[in-house]
Order: structure tokens, then C-alpha cells, then sequence
């Protein structure tokens, strides 16, 4: 399989171009590297290279820098967007991917400059343009955070 085909509902390896045209997120808020496999409708495993080049790591902490938790969750939030609109078919409509809530934030291991942070979301339940996720972060094999999302699919504001 090529980067990017499409085999019985699977999808992966992903690389940045096509993530680039899957999210609106650009330097620094883009928070994944890669999508390592997707099952299209079910689940996302995409991956985040944490390096010290991070622009939050340079307040936090100085001297002992870790990813703050509400970046890892925004992460797992971004694996979840490109899982829904390559399931829904949106890729290249524009329609952007919404926080509506979060449930059960877990924070249990500090993300550190040098990690390979995998991201883990699976689709709970979709209706329409709102969909439910459980997603993890995990650092070599290890939970380090996870939590519960809801998000809506909808246009961009208009200008």
C-alpha cells in the first residue's frame, strides 16, 4: 500500500502533505506528524514528534519542560478531526472540525521534549456532523493522557 491508499475501509500511512490538506492547523498549532493507520468510521493511530523546538516549552517549564495537558488533548483532538472528515468524505470541502465538550481528562505521564507521542482516538458515536471520541495518548506502550470529546463538523465563520 502507498502512503495515503485507501484498502477496505483503511487508510495509512499518512504523511504531512495530506494531513495539511485534511486540517485547517498550521504552524504552531499543527500537533500531528503523521497518521501511522485509520480505519475509516472506527479509529485513528497518527503520531506527534515532540521536539525541544516547541514554542510552549520555552515557558514550561524552564529548566524541566513538559507539553502541557491541554496540548496533548488538542493533539488527540486533531487525530479525531482527520479521522472524521476522511470518514465523512470532507476532505477539501473546508468544513472545520469543533470542540464541543471533553470528558474524563487523565493526565498520568509528563509528555517530554524527544517523545514520540502516539494518538489514539475511536469513534464512540457519529450522528450526523457530531461525533463522540475516547482517545489516548500513549509514550512507548505507557498511557500518558486520555480523555473523552465531542466535536461538530460545521463551516468555517464567515468573514
Amino acid at each position: 500500500m502507498t502512503d495515503g491508499e485507501i484498502s477496505d475501509g483503511a487508510l495509512g500511512p499518512v504523511d504531512i502533505r495530506r494531513i495539511l490538506t485534511l486540517l485547517p492547523h498550521r504552524y504552531p498549532m499543527l500537533l500531528v506528524d503523521r497518521v501511522e493507520s485509520m480505519v475509516k468510521d472506527t479509529s485513528i493511530h497518527a503520531v506527534k514528534a515532540v521536539t525541544m523546538n516547541e514554542p510552549f516549552f520555552q515557558g514550561h517549564f524552564p529548566g524541566r519542560p513538559i507539553m502541557p495537558g491541554v496540548l496533548i488533548v488538542e493533539a488527540l483532538a486533531q487525530a479525531a478531526g482527520i479521522l472524521a472528515i476522511e470518514s465523512m468524505g470532507l476532505a477539501g470541502t473546508g468544513k472545520l472540525v469543533y470542540f464541543m465538550a471533553i470528558d474524563g481528562a487523565k493526565f498520568r505521564k509528563p509528555v517530554e521534549p524527544g517523545c514520540l507521542l502516539d494518538l489514539h482516538a475511536t469513534i464512540i458515536q457519529a450522528k450526523r456532523s457530531v461525533c463522540r471520541f475516547e482517545g489516548k495518548a500513549m509514550l512507548n506502550g505507557a498511557l500518558a493522557a486520555e480523555c473523552q470529546f465531542t466535536a461538530m463538523i460545521a463551516d468555517p465563520p464567515s468573514d
